[in-house]
């Protein structure tokens, strides 16, 4: 008789097998291996998490060139901005599409920067969905996990959390779309295979040939979002060589439209550079060779930033590479050794690495070096420089990981989640401490200090944040800092001329402002401002030469041809004067001080309704704008129009109560108007003695408003004594004119009478 068989009971293998007996696990699990059938839920997946690790950044200010490049930029403001952005050399980088989508959005949002930040997280977010897209379409493993990582990746901070880099932002979506649409155009090894018998061939190729069109129209709005996109062309040949193993003659013949536009937006973008962004700045004068190195050290730097994303700084180090020293080169023969290592096994396992690298490089040729960017006069690299490139590594590792872990479907689900999970969860960790930089500007800088204290743009625009506050001590400390490490840095002399001429150290101003002409001659704000500082001193001819200077280097410099104006008037060329002020209208049509200065010179010039129009289109375009008001009160009044003076002077002191002069203004007329019905003699005492209290009692005009006050309160014996006090003032000030007036107006107050103001000369 047989002894009956036993069957052991055996373990079974991998977490698959482990979990199944946990109910939580499988439920996890289960939900895993249908997430690619869910495309919304991972879609969603994705956007949620970038909102979440990026929410410090919707509290977010203004830093860096945020406020120039948006809130304060004159062709966002103009209502031919469009054209202007499109067509003509005025802005001063060629980025078209980015530049218009900001102009809309300054009709929306205007200086709040909340709106600006939370549009260039969901770009960033929608980035990250088409990224995943495009990698599932390319059948790589952990497409989905590449496309968190990319969303979360701290490095990319530097991107999303800066308003001014919505550049990046916005060209990767165009970038990732035109990659996708191609993809969908050519699916790979199999598109050329026939078209199903019951469609028409022709039928079929049509529809492609539209995705093919759509993405080369994708690619072009990428590049006029930012050029830095221009290397995508060899990035389809690479896919080509990744899918089919060669690169074929139709895939060279298809890359060629790319070809051409990236490089005529290139060239465009190239001019832009070299004539408008960079202009005569010396941004490196090392040689060519030093500069090759160079793009060996920069390709290992952002690798190792992309795996470590630790000790991440917005300026980091500038290096000083010896391009005759042998070992400078070492990084880049290391780069090349690993590049042949994985073409030798690309049959094998080199075969992905490859083509991550091939892809990391080619995306870093137009920031390597080799071609003049302004930041490489700071830093020779920087994180939002690899937005793009970075894909290339977080792809490699998120397909590392998926495969070591296995695949879905397969027994070791749960490890490859756990495990993608943690390192999602610490690099969101990093992005969220890396947005809470982005405050304000103070903060900013602070820790672009504590991460390189040798970084003098730092120092320098730290004590911009410190002189905008009103503390010009610390300002001059940082400035000072700034030009100890970089003497010659022509920006921070400047600035310290700046704060000499708030602390009313004119001379020294004028010394610093040389100074910065000296090391940057083309330098038009130092004209500019020199040319003020000039004119303060009343050194008129010296300070118009400037101005002419500030202008020949920048003709659409809207504050130069204002004062110039205002200079030349002092010169009495009034016909020269009103042709610049009207240059300064044409340049800033909604600049409301431009409006009010040209008014006032129609006005001396007789024009005056001409004037009344400039003052009133200032009024519409800045309805709280006092000085105006006030302005066109002098105007009416001098024209005899009392209640029309009276209006704008009550209008002037609701928006600045403590505005000495509509005070004075409008006592006079209170006090002196031939007409009863607008006189108010109680009223015109008490403007008439907050002008005195305000304007420290110097001012003759001011004490004889005063006495004329008195005069129509019937206080005369007041009124007498207040308008002796301002003849002696004004006797003592050679102002002779209106010393003959108080002679007249006492000699009426000592009979007993007021004045009345009948030849609407004001005071």
């Amino acid at each position: 008789m047989k002894r009956p068989t036993h069957r052991r009971a055996v373990e079974p293998e991998g977490a698959e097998a482990r979990d199944a007996g946990n109910p939580l696990a499988e439920r996890i699990a289960g939900l895993l291996r249908t997430l690619p059938d869910r495309p919304w839920l991972s879609a969603l997946l994705l956007v949620s998490a970038t909102i979440v690790v990026y929410l410090p950044v919707w509290h977010a200010g203004l830093i860096w060139d945020d406020r120039s490049f948006v809130i304060d930029n004159p062709l966002i403001h103009q209502a031919d901005g469009l054209y202007r952005f499109w067509f003509t050399t005025q802005p001063v980088d060629y980025y078209p599409v980015t530049s218009s989508m900001l102009w809309f959005e300054w009709r929306l949002w205007g200086a709040n920067p909340i709106g600006y930040h939370v549009v260039n997280v969901l770009v960033h977010a929608l980035s990250a969905v088409l990224l995943w897209r495009a990698l599932r379409r390319l059948n790589i493993p952990g497409s989905w996990l590449a496309a968190a990582l990319f969303a979360v990746h701290p490095v990319n901070v530097e991107s999303v959390a800066w308003i001014t880099e919505r550049k990046n932002t916005l060209a990767m979506f165009f970038f990732l779309l035109s990659l996708l649409w191609y993809l969908r155009f050519d699916p790979g090894p199999s598109s050329l295979a026939a078209a199903p018998a019951d469609r028409p061939q022709s039928s079929t190729l049509g529809s492609q040939l539209r995705w093919y069109w759509l993405s080369w129209a994708a690619f072009l709005l990428a590049l006029l979002s930012k050029t830095v996109v221009a290397p995508m062309p060899l990035v389809l040949l690479a896919l080509a060589w990744w899918r089919r193993g060669v690169v074929g003659r139709r895939d060279l013949w298809r890359s060629v439209p790319f070809f051409v536009t990236a490089a005529a937006v290139g060239l465009i973008s190239f001019w832009f550079q070299s004539h408008r962004a960079i202009g005569s700045d010396i941004v490196r004068t090392d040689s060519f060779w030093a500069r090759l190195a160079g793009a060996g050290w920069a390709v290992w730097f952002y690798l190792y930033k992309a795996a470590l994303p630790f000790g991440l700084s917005t300026i980091y180090p500038r290096w000083q590479i010896d391009g005759g020293q042998w070992w400078s080169y070492l990084p880049g023969l290391l780069l090349v050794g690993v590049l042949l290592a994985c073409w030798r096994y690309r049959r094998s396992w080199g075969h992905a690495p490859l083509a991550s690298l091939v892809y990391f490089v080619m995306m870093l040729l137009p920031v390597l070096g080799f071609l003049d960017i302004g930041f490489m006069a700071y830093s020779l690299v920087a994180d939002h420089w690899q937005y793009f490139a970075i894909i290339g590594p977080l792809s490699l590792a998120a397909a590392t990981i998926t495969v070591a872990c296995g695949l879905p479907g397969t027994r070791r689900l749960l490890p490859a989640a756990a495990l993608g999970g943690a390192l999602l969860v610490a690099l969101g960790g990093l992005t969220w401490r890396q947005c809470g930089i982005y405050a304000d500007p103070g903060t900013f800088w602070q820790a672009a200090l504590t991460a390189n204290p040798d970084a003098w743009l730092a120092h320098n625009n730290l004590g911009n944040v410190f002189f905008e506050q009103g503390q010009v001590d610390d300002a001059m400390v940082h400035y000072q800092k700034a030009l100890a490490i970089q003497p010659v840095y022509a920006t921070a002399h400047y600035n310290l001329g700046g704060v000499f001429r708030q602390k009313g150290h004119v001379d020294d101003a004028i010394a610093e402002f040389q100074k910065a002409l000296q090391i940057k001659p083309q330098y038009s704000m130092a004209h500019y401002t020199l040319a003020e500082a000039l004119r303060q001193k009343g050194q008129v001819d010296e300070a118009i030469a400037h101005y002419e200077k500030a202008l020949e280097i920048r003709p659409e410099y809207a504050e130069a041809h204002n004062s110039l104006g205002a200079a030349l008037l002092r010169k009495g060329q009034v016909d020269e004067a009103i042709v610049h002020l009207q240059k300064a209208l044409e340049i800033q049509p909604n600049h409301a001080e431009d409006h009010n200065n040209l008014a006032g010179v129609l006005w001396q010039q007789g024009q005056v309704q001409q004037a009344i129009a400039y003052y009133e289109k200032a009024l519409a375009i800045r309805p709280d704008y006092a000085l105006a008001h006030h302005n066109l009160g002098k105007l009416f009044q001098q024209q005899g129009q009392a209640q029309e003076a009276i209006t704008h002077y009550q209008r002037t002191l609701e928006i600045d109560p403590d505005f000495a002069p509509a005070c004075n203004s409008l006592a006079w007329v209170l006090a002196t108007n031939p007409e009863a019905s607008v006189r108010n003699g109680v009223r015109a005492i008490e403007l008439a003695e907050k002008a005195q209290r305000l304007s420290g009692g110097s001012n003759p005009m001011f004490v004889a408003t005063l006495a004329a006050a008195y005069a129509e309160g019937k206080r005369f014996p007041e009124a007498t004594a207040t308008a002796e006090h301002a003849l002696q003032l004004a006797t003592a000030q050679d102002r002779t004119a209106l010393a003959n007036r108080l002679r007249t107006q006492i000699a009426l107050y000592q009979t007993g009478s007021p004045y009345r103001d009948t030849g609407r000369t004001g005071n």
